[in-house]
């Protein structure tokens, strides 16, 4: 009969498994990378985690995953950490199961998702039964209701970026994370370039692509960020966020120009809790996650000084995905305006800059979110129809400065004043200023707006947030 092991034997072979190979984790620092568990660790509440399948083994060979749950900030979450040590954190069957089996847990019991991706791609010596363990994980990624974060720390490449992709919010790190669809020997066969890794997939490279969130310096800001924007989400679609008592509800905006996007974004919400969502990408207009009076919110500002915050493809693009992310978990949308319309397109971009124009569109009109709107400047054109229209926005309010109109003054004088222009005499330039300020004052101004009811008011600009308050008090009902 054979010799029953010892439970210190026993303990000792566990250690040793979960330690991992320690000329693998050396090369793994000298990297300038954690690893999978040291990521674990820094990320959750000390003494929380709980790992699922830790000895989960085929004849020695182990899943180059880590899975299992904890919290963060004393709120539960489900984690997975790739384990570059590992078969380089590649995907196979095993890593799959493991990753499916949490995602199952996920869809039961929701809790937010954290992936973190270090990963070379797919088991190539599993041929199609490891590119079928991506599939099975996209489809469970796919149909899950609790948010998922994604942080890129390494390499991920190919299959395992579309991980990233899927996910509600990536975060990149600039020192080692690189996201590729095709490493840079690929690329640089297929173009005859020679390139790095992170000319390919560097954080700035993919960022201003519009592939990622947000970019943080190294591992550690990474995985602090991911905490923040934890935050700000809910646990489930089903239900909203905590409501936080963190800034004076009755704070007076400072003077702020409308064009100044930064300032409005952080003079509005509550101190220090805006974090700014694909800021190297479709800057016409910044989005946020933010707290406005408690309210965990989305923030859709115009940036006048980018374009004149004009609809352009990529930004209308980023905007329409935030707001379907914010519509899906139930957070307000806050919309500050300053825009003069959909950006004049070169013959070869109309149709991109009509189809994302319209995708903005769509995403104001179909969501069921709570809309608070604030013209700050220009409401031009279909500026005004997505972002700020009764028949989309719940309030919709103006500074007195505010402009709303169809068309540019300048165009609107044209079409409307055809007559006076041709026939005027004098100082033509004059006539035109005249019939400019006419069209301003009694057709376009914000109070001509309030008379026609396209908007409830007009508005104090140091009083906006106070206004923006009582809104999402009023209708917290609509999100609850």
């Amino acid at each position: 009969m054979a010799k029953t092991q010892g439970l210190e034997q026993v303990m000792e072979r566990r250690r040793a498994i979960l330690e991992g190979d320690a000329e693998r984790i050396a090369k793994q620092h000298a990297d300038g990378k954690l690893t999978a568990r040291e990521r674990i660790e820094k990320l959750l509440d000390p003494g929380s985690f709980v790992e699922l399948d830790a000895l989960l083994s085929k004849n020695g060979d182990y899943a180059g995953v880590i899975t299992g749950s904890g919290t963060v900030q004393d709120r539960p979450v489900y984690i997975f950490a790739q384990d570059f040590t590992v078969h380089g954190g590649a995907m196979g069957e095993m890593q799959a199961q493991k990753i499916c089996k949490l995602l199952d847990m996920a869809a039961n019991s929701p809790a937010p998702v954290i992936a973190l991706c270090d990963s070379a791609g797919v088991r190539v010596d599993e041929g199609a039964r490891a590119m079928n363990a991506f599939a099975r994980i996209y489809g469970k990624l796919t149909r899950l209701t609790s948010p998922v974060l994604a942080l890129v720390l390494g390499p991920v490449i190919g299959g395992a970026a579309l991980v990233a992709q899927i996910a509600d919010i990536a975060i990149q790190t600039e020192d080692v994370g690189k996201m590729m669809v095709y490493g840079p020997t690929v690329v640089g066969a297929m173009t005859g370039k020679s390139l790095s890794a992170k000319d390919v997939g560097g954080a700035k490279v993919i960022a201003e692509q519009g592939g990622v969130a947000l970019t943080a310096a190294d591992e550690n800001a990474a995985l602090a960020l991911a905490a923040q924007v934890l935050d700000l989400l809910p646990t489930d679609c089903g239900c909203g966020t905590d409501l936080v008592d963190a800034d004076d509800l009755n704070r007076l905006l400072p003077e702020i120009e409308p064009d100044d996007a930064a300032g409005l974004l952080q003079g509005i919400a509550d101190a220090g809790s805006a974090i700014e969502l694909y800021p190297a990408y479709g800057k016409e207009i910044r989005v946020a996650l933010a707290r406005v009076g408690g309210y965990a919110c989305g923030m859709v500002v115009s940036d006048a000084r980018v374009n004149d915050g004009e609809l352009a493809p990529d930004a209308a693009k980023k905007a329409a995905r935030f707001i379907n992310m914010c519509d899906y978990y139930a957070l307000p949308v806050i919309s500050l305006i300053n825009s003069r319309g959909i950006q004049v397109p070169d013959e070869q971009s109309q149709a991109e800059t009509i189809r994302q124009a319209a995708s903005l569109v769509g995403a104001y009109a179909s969501s069921d979110t709570a809309k608070i709107s604030v013209i700050v400047g220009n409401a031009i054109g279909q500026a005004y129809v997505a972002m700020a229209g009764k028949d989309y926005a719940d309030v919709t309010y103006a500074w007195p400065g505010a402009l709303i109109s169809a068309l540019t003054p300048e165009a609107a004088v044209q079409v409307l004043y055809a007559k006076e222009l041709r026939d005027g005499t004098g100082d033509p330039l004059a006539s035109r200023e005249a019939l400019t300020d006419k069209f301003v004052t009694e057709v376009a101004d914000a109070v001509s707006a309030a008379a026609d009811g396209m908007i409830d008011d007009v508005i104090e600009p140091a009083q906006t947030r106070k206004y923006i308050i009582a809104a999402l008090e009023m209708l917290a009902g609509k999100n609850g």
